[in-house]
């Protein structure tokens, strides 16, 4: 079955490859920042490391995977709601296009 090209289509340019992110902020300096979900995201970065570390002590590593997913979690729980009230504010829209029925 054929399909019909959309005209819109193009090459990757070197304008658009995404800036690589900031490093991620050390837990003491996602705390002096006062953001919740950014100390939260350092914890968890964190605790996953402890972890993954062969020297783990195993009467620590129940105690630290469960905190490990009660992170996650909480930040889920945050970025979801921080989602809807941008959703809810409209800041977040993005304006529709013209109908284009020669793309179908």
């Amino acid at each position: 079955m054929a399909t019909k090209r959309n005209g819109n289509i193009r090459a990757v340019t070197d304008a658009d490859i995404p800036v690589p992110a900031a490093p991620p902020k050390t837990v003491s300096e996602a705390a002096e920042s006062g953001d919740h979900l950014e100390l939260l995201i350092s914890l968890r970065r964190r605790v996953a490391e402890t972890v993954q570390d062969p020297n783990c002590p195993a009467r620590d590593l129940a105690a630290l995977s469960r905190r490990l997913q009660e992170l996650g979690k909480e930040i889920a729980s945050l970025q979801l709601k921080a989602k809807q009230e941008a959703a809810e504010d409209g800041s977040n829209s993005t304006p529709d296009e013209e109908w284009d029925a020669e793309a179908i």
